[in-house]
C-alpha cells in the first residue's frame, strides 16, 4: 500500500521505516503539514498518515476523498483534529494509536512539576553565568501536598502513582473511577472541590465540547492563591488569556504546558529565526514562573517505537480487509 506520511520528521522516517520492514508498505515522507493546500500532494497515494496538527477539516478530506483515498492512520491517540462526521459521510476509515507510552507523557509531567517547583530551568541558566545565588530558588517539599488530578485513564493513573511516591496526597475527577486508582487511595472529589483543595492541578483528559477550557477564569478562582497547573494533553482545555489574568494577580503561582491551543502553527518547527506573531503565546513567555514544552511529552524512544508500530498495524489491516481494534467510530 502506498502511504503519504504528512508532517514528517527525522524521527518518523527512521521509525516508521523500522516498523514496516516485514509489512512492506511504500512510505512517502513528505515534510508538508496536511492543510488544504497541501492535501493534493496524496494524488497516486492509498492512505495518508497524519500527525496531531494536521488539518483533517470537511475541506482536507474532501480533497482526499476526490484523490480516491480510503484510509487515515493518525500517528496520535488524539483525533479531534478529525471531523468525524465528514469522514463518515466521505467513508474513510479512521485508525489511530489509542495507547503507546502512557509512562512517557506521565513522566515529562511530573518532569515539569519539579523543574517548576524547584525552579531548575532558572537555576541552570544562572549557574551558567556564574550565578550562584539562591534568591527566588525557594520552593516546596511535595510531601504533603494534594494533587488534583483530571481524567484518571492511562496517563492519569501513572500521574497518581508516580505523585502518591512523593508523599502527595491525590485527589481526582473522572466520569469513570480507575480501579488502581481507588486502591491507591485516590480521592475522587467533583470539579470545585478539587480545584480548591489542590496545590497542583494537572489534567490527562480528552478535549470534548464539555472540557473545552475547562480552565477559564471562573475555574481559576476557585482554586487556591498559588497553585500549579501542569497540562500535558490538550492546549485547548485550557484558556490561555484565563491563565495569563491568573498569572497576573498571582492566583496561578506556576505554569506548566507542553500543549497549547493555538500551537499548530508554532509547534513542530523551528521558528528561532522568525518573529512569533501570536501575541498570547508571546505574554507567557515573559512569566518566570511558566514553562513551555514544545508537545514533546511523548517523545521516547519507547513511545516512537509503539507509535510506528501500531500505525503499521493499522496500515496493514486496512490493506487486508480486516481491522486492527484502533478504528474511529464515525458514527458517534
Amino acid at each position: 500500500m502506498r502511504v503519504a506520511v504528512f508532517s514528517s520528521h527525522p524521527h518518523d522516517e527512521t521509525y516508521l521505516n523500522g516498523a514496516n520492514k516485514e509489512a512492506g508498505h511504500d512510505l512517502v515522507f513528505l515534510e508538508s503539514r496536511l492543510k488544504p493546500h497541501t492535501a493534493k500532494l496524496a494524488d497516486g497515494f492509498d492512505a495518508v498518515c497524519a500527525f496531531v496538527n494536521d488539518d483533517l477539516g470537511e475541506e482536507v478530506l474532501e480533497v482526499l476523498a476526490g484523490l480516491g483515498i480510503e484510509h487515515i492512520a493518525l500517528r496520535s491517540a488524539g483525533f479531534n483534529h478529525v471531523d468525524l462526521a465528514g469522514a463518515e459521510r466521505l467513508g474513510f476509515t479512521v485508525a489511530r494509536v489509542p495507547a503507546y507510552s502512557p509512562h512517557a507523557v506521565a513522566e515529562h509531567t511530573v518532569a515539569i512539576m519539579l523543574a517548576l517547583n524547584r525552579q531548575i530551568h532558572k537555576a541552570y541558566t544562572r549557574v551558567r553565568d556564574g550565578n550562584f545565588a539562591l534568591d527566588g530558588l525557594l520552593g516546596f517539599d511535595l510531601h504533603g501536598r494534594t494533587v488534583g488530578v483530571i481524567g484518571t485513564g492511562k496517563i492519569g493513573e501513572r500521574v497518581a502513582v508516580i505523585m502518591s511516591g512523593f508523599g502527595c496526597r491525590i485527589v481526582a475527577y473522572d466520569p469513570h473511577p480507575n480501579q488502581v486508582c481507588l486502591d491507591l487511595g485516590v480521592e475522587y472529589v467533583d470539579l470545585p472541590t478539587l480545584f480548591g483543595v489542590s496545590d497542583i492541578v494537572t489534567l490527562h483528559t480528552p478535549l470534548t465540547p464539555e472540557t473545552h477550557h475547562l480552565i477559564n477564569d471562573k475555574t481559576v478562582e476557585m482554586m487556591k492563591p498559588g497553585v500549579m497547573i501542569v497540562n500535558t494533553s490538550r492546549g485547548a482545555l485550557v484558556d490561555t488569556v484565563a491563565v495569563i489574568d491568573g498569572l497576573k494577580s498571582g492566583r496561578v503561582g506556576y505554569l506548566g504546558l507542553d500543549v497549547y491551543e493555538e500551537e499548530g502553527d508554532l509547534f513542530f518547527e523551528n521558528l528561532s529565526d522568525r518573529i512569533i506573531t501570536d501575541d498570547v503565546f508571546s505574554r507567557l513567555l515573559t512569566f518566570p514562573n511558566v514553562i513551555i514544552t514544545g508537545h514533546q511529552g511523548f517523545f521516547t524512544a519507547d513511545a516512537i517505537t509503539a507509535i510506528a508500530e501500531t500505525t503499521i498495524e493499522n496500515l496493514t489491516a486496512f490493506e487486508a480487509g480486516t481491522t486492527s481494534g484502533n478504528e474511529l467510530d464515525l458514527g458517534r
